[in-house]
């Protein structure tokens, strides 16, 4: 089980592993893939998916805030152009003061 249960009943987890270039055995890869359940920062239990997942998927629907999709064919701006027809704002300036801080999502 990765996931604490208050109530109920724990589900069980499940995971294919695509591509193992560390070479981890099976109780290896549990162990590792259970431990990291315990350390997602948003949360002071385990949590049912590895935080490095969970992060991807924050980190992607912020980008989203980046891209909006281009408004007419003549529309000139200063963004550049993604593969599908969607223009991308460029990122906004970082601080001096936050260059050097760890950002979580």
């Amino acid at each position: 089980m990765c996931e604490f249960s208050h109530q109920g009943t724990s589900r069980p987890a499940h995971y294919h592993v695509l591509w193992d270039e560390n070479n981890f055995s099976a109780d290896e890869m549990q162990t590792l893939t259970n431990n990291l359940c315990y350390t997602y920062a948003r949360c002071t239990r385990s949590v049912s998916v590895v935080p490095p997942a969970y992060y991807a998927h924050l980190a992607a629907f912020r980008a989203r805030f980046y891209m909006e999709p281009e408004l007419s064919e003549n529309h000139t701006s200063k963004s550049s152009s993604g593969t599908n027809g969607t223009s991308v704002k460029p990122l906004p300036a970082v601080k001096e003061k936050v260059k050097r801080v760890m950002f979580y999502c």
